[in-house]
């Protein structure tokens, strides 16, 4: 019968070690006694095949903290592939990718395909069986040495530095027994793939109340707030509705107590209540550009300034103050916005964000850069009209009419052509009062969730640190070996810190 052989973790006393690594954090750069530390040139070999002969067809990208993919799962961002496969570098299942250029941000992951790379990426294999792809997947994870990829990075610019792989392969890594980076290793799919389905889950309740905040939005700006039609292309049920709501279209309701529609005359409209008006953009101010003003001209006092990427960046349906600078006297000739002012992105890089508008609602002086289209309306309400111009079906009408591929573009003449509903301007008040109301309260829980996202991949990544480093059994009592079967218990520990850390920082 084999003998058990008791794995360090098994024990609750480990001694340890300075390991002499810069990178490593917390414990002083500690790592288990027994363990080694080798550089990456012992444990890692370079990989500079080229698809010469064409062996593969399938071109790879690098994500920033994602990893490998497809590229055509990548969507229309970055560079585009290129059509002569032969200039490629060739990558395998299992190999580490690090895009040079990028690395030092993260820009580096185990590869899950056999495909092609691009030439400036640095591919790398293990080919020693006394080393596990898996163990070092995980410790490449981590910011701490990430960050420390910068120590062999040359350039100007931060997020462009490449890697000098001459310096990079005598960087000094911690090498468990074989046996360990197993139990690391399976240890840390367990919890990773734990804390990934939370987070997925988070992330699909933010996506599910971005989907109510516009479906609300769609359905109050063309009176429909108190009913459900087939033409609204809404999905907020009636049971959702207070019967406050109603009381914003008691002018539109018959003598049994129904609200009274009429068709608007545009196919994707619909109905609108009637004693609604469907009206041309052009018909409610004057239209005018902003002023040539660009990133360079920014400073860190002055007075405000927006630019057409900050409104669909930065900034949703209204704002009172604007986070950008330009010097006072840089200002004298440039284009002033007044309170109530609607603001337009003239260009952007997606069609959602064309003609993305928000209303200035503040009282400071302010100016907008150049393709930022103001539209200065008389005798209307801002803030209602700014939530009608982010409908979806107001985003329809400027998707159809921009221009452009990797930069779209929509023009003033465009927006005039627009057509709007529009109720009085009591009614516009209370809509637009009730919508701030809703909407507040349901940015305030995607606010929250995105917090709760933020402490649980901080938590990820200082767990990963610790496993890597030899330190969990230490710190946390989360042993690979001894503890698997605590995993819900150890989650569990996971959660409490995260609800931990936002009482703290409220």
């Amino acid at each position: 019968m084999k003998k058990h052989t008791q794995s360090p973790y098994e024990s609750s006393k480990v001694s340890y070690k300075p390991s002499g690594i810069e990178w490593l954090g917390g414990g002083g750069g500690k790592i288990p006694t027994h363990w080694e530390v080798k550089p990456l040139q012992a444990i890692f070999n370079q990989r500079n095949e080229q698809n010469n002969n064409l062996e593969f067809q399938t071109i790879l990208s690098l994500v920033k903290d994602v990893g490998v993919i497809p590229y055509e799962e990548k969507g229309n961002v970055g560079n585009k592939a290129k059509d002569d496969l032969q200039g490629y570098k060739i990558a395998r299942v299992n190999d580490l990718v690090l895009n040079k250029m990028n690395a030092v941000i993260g820009s580096l992951g185990v590869s899950k395909y056999d495909g092609l790379v691009s030439p400036i990426y640095l591919v790398l294999y293990i080919e020693n069986p006394n080393y596990l792809i898996a163990y070092y997947s995980y410790l490449f994870q981590t910011k701490s040495i990430q960050k420390f990829l910068r120590k062999f990075a040359y350039g100007i610019m931060e997020i462009r530095e490449s890697i000098d792989y001459l310096e990079f392969k005598k960087m000094f890594l911690p090498t468990p027994p074989l046996q360990e980076q197993k139990e690391i290793a399976e240890f840390l799919d367990k919890k990773c793939e734990k804390i990934q389905n939370y987070i997925n889950k988070k992330q699909k309740l933010i996506t599910l109340l971005q989907e109510k905040k516009q479906a609300l939005i769609n359905q109050a700006v063309c009176g429909r707030v108190a009913c459900h039609t087939a033409d609204s292309h809404c999905h907020t049920e009636r049971s959702e509705v207070s019967t406050m709501e109603s009381r914003f279209f008691a002018n539109a309701q018959n003598d049994k107590g129904n609200i009274s529609y009429k068709n608007s005359g545009i196919e994707y409209l619909g109905l609108i209540p009637h004693h609604w008006e469907v009206r041309r953009v052009a018909t409610l101010g004057k239209f005018f550009k902003g002023s040539n003003i660009s990133k360079n001209d920014l400073q860190d006092s002055g007075v405000c300034v927006v630019l057409y990427g900050d409104i669909y960046t930065k900034y949703e349906i209204k704002t009172k103050q604007f986070h950008s600078k330009i010097a006072e006297n840089f200002a004298k000739d440039k284009t002033q916005i007044l309170f109530g002012d609607l603001l337009f992105s003239g260009s952007g890089e997606t069609k959602e964000d064309i003609g993305k508008c928000i209303c200035y609602l503040g009282n400071e002086k302010a100016y907008v850069g150049g393709d930022v289209i103001v539209l200065r309306q008389m005798g209307q309400d801002s803030l209602f009209l700014s939530y009608v111009l982010n409908s979806d079906y107001i985003k329809y009408q400027k998707a159809v009419v921009s221009k452009g591929e990797i930069i779209i573009h929509i023009y003033a003449s465009n927006l005039r052509d627009l057509k709007i509903p529009l109720p009085p301007l009591q009614e516009q008040k209370e809509i637009a009062e009730f919508l701030d109301s809703k909407v507040a309260q349901i940015d305030s829980v995607i606010e929250k969730t995105k917090k709760q996202i933020e402490l649980i991949k901080e938590y990820k990544n200082t767990l990963i640190n610790e496993a890597i480093c030899g330190r969990v059994a230490c710190s946390r009592d989360f042993s690979p070996t001894a503890q698997n079967d605590k995993m819900k218990s150890g989650f569990s520990l996971t959660l409490k810190m995260t609800k931990r850390k936002a009482n703290k920082r409220k």
